[in-house]
């Protein structure tokens, strides 16, 4: 009589068909707009019925916040990653940055989404600027109470700060990238050029 083969341990988890939906959702409004990507399509990606879409975001719009709120918590995710108390002050805000700067080249789709949203002259993204802003409103009054920013300029100022910073790196350093290509020969790897986007008032 043959030997029982064990049987795995291992037990592979399924997505839950909520996140698959907003992932299936994300992808088709960054590559789409959300226009262009009905609920139908959300669902076929996603491998649910529209019925179940609406089971659980009701509506497209909500669907659309629910993309906006997990790209916001993937920002605050990568801000978390770099502790008040993990470096100098002088250094804390532009980790934090490069934290940033790493999700989001993890993430080609948010910074697809990102990109429609903040070039598209068209209402359809959303808010996801004004959900932003807030969340670098709120790391810069926590820096403040830290002790570990400066309180020379308005929180509103710092803010426009940090989004110019990181968002016009987001979009103008693939520009960089590709002249800098051009040159490979004449540019030594070390000394790739970085953008640094500010801002001046």
């Amino acid at each position: 009589m043959a030997k029982a083969q064990p049987v795995s341990s291992v037990v592979v988890q399924e997505v839950p068909a909520k996140e698959r939906i907003r992932a299936a959702a994300l992808e088709l409004f960054a590559t789409r707009g959300v226009d262009a990507a009905p609920l139908r399509a959300v669902a076929t990606s996603a491998g649910v019925t529209v019925g179940l879409i609406v089971h659980h975001y009701g509506t497209k719009e909500a669907l659309r916040e629910a993309v906006e709120i997990g790209i916001v918590e993937r920002f605050e995710k990568a801000i978390a990653s770099v502790p008040l108390t993990s470096r100098p002050p002088r250094d804390l805000a532009a980790a934090r940055d490069d934290a940033v700067a790493d999700m989001l080249a993890a993430n080609p789709l948010v910074v697809d989404y990102l990109r429609r949203a903040l070039l598209d002259s068209s209402t359809e993204m959303g808010n996801v600027v004004e959900r932003l802003s807030r969340l670098s409103a709120q790391q810069v009054r926590e820096l403040r109470d830290a002790g570990v920013a400066s309180t020379k300029h308005t929180v509103g100022e710092q803010v426009v700060t940090i989004m110019v910073g990181q968002l016009g790196r987001l979009f103008l350093q693939p520009l960089v990238d590709r002249i800098a290509a051009e040159f490979a020969d004449d540019i030594e790897p070390s000394r790739k050029p970085r953008l640094v986007v500010g801002v001046s008032g």
